[in-house]
């Protein structure tokens, strides 16, 4: 099984009066990793704490990060015959902001190299899957399952972009 270990200074700023405020860095390492079968649960219990539109499928390929404390990130691959399609990835609000999910494609990549991966991003994530490596593409470029799925997801309200990893 692959591996991957990040290193994190994760900021704690602590109120000491109403001027004064300091700040604490800790150290957090990271490992990355496809989920093990066994602990399948704890990722909805994730999804169900934080994100309750989110629910991990058995037969999907599951990536996260997770340090001493727990997991702390996760993202989910659905599987197609000659694509996967890139879903739920999940930072815990805590540790956002810190460029963990960053870390998470970046360990993704053997994941991403599998078969063609594509996401539907929402609209204010576009530039952070730029920076993992995913272009913005047109409707019409995605496998025809897609397109229909893209188009529902819209209908509903949702702001999504098509993307593909690029790399």
């Amino acid at each position: 099984m692959l591996f991957m270990t990040y290193t994190f200074y994760t900021k704690h700023c602590i109120l000491t009066d109403s001027i004064t405020r300091r700040s604490v860095f800790t150290m957090t390492n990271i490992r990355f990793h496809p989920l093990e079968p066994l602990r399948f649960p704890l990722i909805n219990r994730l999804y169900k704490a934080h994100y309750p539109a989110g629910k991990a499928k058995k037969d999907e390929v599951i990536w996260i990060g997770e340090n001493n404390t727990g997991i702390q990130c996760c993202v989910r691959f659905k599987q197609f015959d000659s694509y996967q399609l890139l879903t739920g990835m999940f930072v815990l609000p805590t540790m956002r902001g810190q460029g963990l999910g960053l870390a998470l494609a970046d360990a993704c990549v053997p994941q991403f190299k599998t078969k063609t991966c594509f996401c539907f991003a929402f609209s204010h994530l576009e530039n952070f899957y730029h920076q993992a490596h995913f272009k913005t593409i047109e409707d019409n470029e995605l496998p025809e399952p897609l397109q229909s799925r893209i188009k529902r997801y819209r209908q509903s309200g949702k702001n999504l972009i098509a993307m593909q990893y690029a790399h």
